[in-house]
């Protein structure tokens, strides 16, 4: 998993509610059983006609997004099944981070374990963010993990809660098991002095 520290990127809104996981990626994709080629599947059925070709009315297909590395969503996103490839899809595509006033539960945590970052912000943040993009489609803002703060030109910085476990793993690049393998030194120690407690009685 990538490390996740400072960002600064375009913005692509996307101002849907209630977004579940089979919206970002169709029951049929989850064959998969890793993250190859599951960008192409995101958002499938909006992205794409019924003859396959690129929508030009979505979003992602507008090439003034191209590269964008947040996503700006709406309230409750990434609600519905557990599914883990919903943030597989995401990351494959190229986001690092989605901004909204409301994750779902299972889905914030899907995302965290995956190198994928959701930030929550109030009400207000989240509607001048909107506002101010429909002015300026190409302002970038400035994500700083390790300080908790989104920068949004012209406005007061912004900060948004993560739990300290998660933060450790994304700064580090680490996923769970990796974050246990820190301390394998300390682990066996352990154990041998474990074992040797057990041999001496």
């Amino acid at each position: 998993m990538a490390r996740f520290n400072l960002l600064t990127s375009r913005i692509v809104p996307l101002p849907v509610n209630d977004v579940d996981t089979d919206q970002i990626i169709p029951a049929r994709f989850l064959k998969a059983v890793d993250k190859n080629g599951l960008g192409e599947s995101l958002f499938a059925d909006w992205r794409y006609r019924s003859d396959g070709s690129p929508d030009p009315g979505f979003i992602l297909n507008n090439p003034q997004y191209r590269g964008a590395q947040i996503l700006l969503a709406g309230d409750n996103f990434g609600c519905g099944s557990s599914r883990e490839h919903a943030p597989w899809a995401l990351t494959a595509f190229g986001f690092r981070a989605i901004i909204s006033t409301s994750f779902a539960d299972i889905f914030g945590t899907n995302s965290l374990k995956n190198g994928l970052l959701p930030v929550v912000v109030d009400e207000t943040v989240h509607r001048t963010l909107f506002d101010l993009l429909s002015q300026n489609p190409g302002m970038e803002v400035h994500i700083d993990l390790a300080r908790q703060t989104l920068d949004i030109p012209g406005t007061p910085e912004v900060v948004f809660p993560i739990d300290g476990f998660s933060k450790t793993c994304l700064l580090e690049g680490i996923d769970e098991l990796g974050y246990i393998l820190t301390f394998s030194d300390a682990i066996a120690a352990y154990e041998s002095a474990h074992a040797s407690t057990i041999s001496q009685g």
